[in-house]
């Protein structure tokens, strides 16, 4: 666990977004596959349900957080992109992708464990041209079935930062002044943020492809800028109008979900610049930096617990409410230990990766303002 020093550098209220987020992620695939939700719904139908529709909501939350990192990693202080494209391409893909291909090989090791007893959870056949699509993070758009759960969220993910970045990069290369240019990053941010919200959104059929999610991604990224900015609270007034008139237009849970995600996000980042955020140096603060910390790989680690945890629930013939109720807290508390290695491990390895001497070299280097 983080200690109090670690803790009092971080953004607690992030961690705080990501740690919730995560969790009901966890729980909705409880409620949403396996006999363990069959059981449980049993004894809490309406729970259930409400995990069921509502949990997978909470990816809003980690689309609009992802947003405003991404965001603020990119342009901290607003300032033009400095950097190189390329270079900045390789290192997200290898941040997620390493991390996420050990994830679906961990969740097919475990589908053969359990295929005796859940075959309907676990791939029917799997082809190198479909693990080949999950490694590119191309499944998704060409078409092949997921091999484990939110293996779209990684593939968008990757695609909204190349999308934000080569915002960011073209606002800089057009070769207008400085001023210009740095208002011109947020102002291209706005109008593709808005265009999602009234059009792509509106589309299932792009769910496959950034702009659908862009609405909430450049709502994270919105709020980096205007907290930046001296029009700060007007920006959000206005920004918010705006994104409640796409939802009287064509009202959606989970636009409205992100909008809220994006207030709070914006009233937390300023309690935290004034050194007044209702999360730091309270007892809950290691706690929150842990499992913040510990979100991504949460995520993906997840779902192969769950597998076995059903698998030896069904092994076992267990049909009763409570002995289920009792099995989903054990794969919740389960899925959170197993994230701790999986993050030291794996995706704490992967971040640190660069781009190797001889690709470096390859790579073409950011051109001078």
């Amino acid at each position: 666990m983080s200690s109090p020093a670690h803790t009092s550098t971080r953004l607690l209220h992030i961690d705080a977004l990501k740690a919730g987020a995560a969790q009901l992620i966890v729980l909705h695939h409880l409620a949403a596959y396996g006999p363990i939700a069959d059981a449980v719904q049993t004894l809490a139908p309406q729970l259930i349900a409400a995990l069921y529709h509502y949990g997978r909501m909470a990816v809003q939350v980690f689309l609009v957080v992802g947003g405003f990192l991404s965001a603020r990693a990119l342009s901290t202080r607003g300032q033009l992109f400095e950097g190189s494209v390329p270079e900045q391409l390789l290192r997200r893909y290898l941040r997620l992708t390493l991390p996420f291909m050990a994830a679906v090989l961990l969740t097919l090791l475990c589908s053969a464990l359990v295929a005796n007893w859940l075959p309907e959870l676990v791939p029917e056949s799997i082809t190198l041209p479909q693990l080949l699509a999950h490694a590119t993070l191309t499944h998704g758009v060409l078409g092949y079935p997921s091999l484990t759960v939110g293996a779209w969220y990684v593939a968008v993910d990757f695609q909204l930062f190349g999308l934000l970045l080569l915002i960011l990069w073209l606002a800089k290369s057009l070769g207008l002044a400085r001023t210009q240019a740095r208002l011109l990053g947020p102002a291209l941010i706005l109008l593709l943020c808005l265009a999602s919200a009234f059009a792509f959104n509106r589309d299932s059929d792009l769910d496959n492809w950034a702009p659908y999610y862009f609405g909430a991604y450049g709502l994270g990224a919105l709020v980096h800028f205007l907290g930046l900015a001296s029009f700060r609270r007007l920006g959000l007034w206005l920004l918010s109008a705006a994104m409640l008139a796409a939802l009287l237009f064509d009202f959606r849970e989970r636009l409205a979900l992100a909008l809220l995600t994006a207030w709070a996000l914006a009233w937390l980042q300023q309690r935290h610049l004034s050194q007044r955020c209702p999360l730091a140096g309270g007892r809950a603060a290691p706690v929150l930096a842990h499992l913040g910390n510990h979100s991504y790989a949460l995520f993906l680690v997840h779902f192969p617990i769950c597998l076995l945890v059903n698998g030896l629930f069904e092994y076992r013939d267990a049909e009763h409410a409570w002995p289920a109720l009792l099995a989903a807290l054990a794969a919740l508390a389960l899925s959170n230990l197993a994230a701790v290695p999986f993050y030291r491990w794996i995706e704490a390895p992967a971040a640190r990766l660069r781009p190797a001497p001889w690709l470096a070299r390859l790579l073409p280097k950011p051109s001078r303002p």
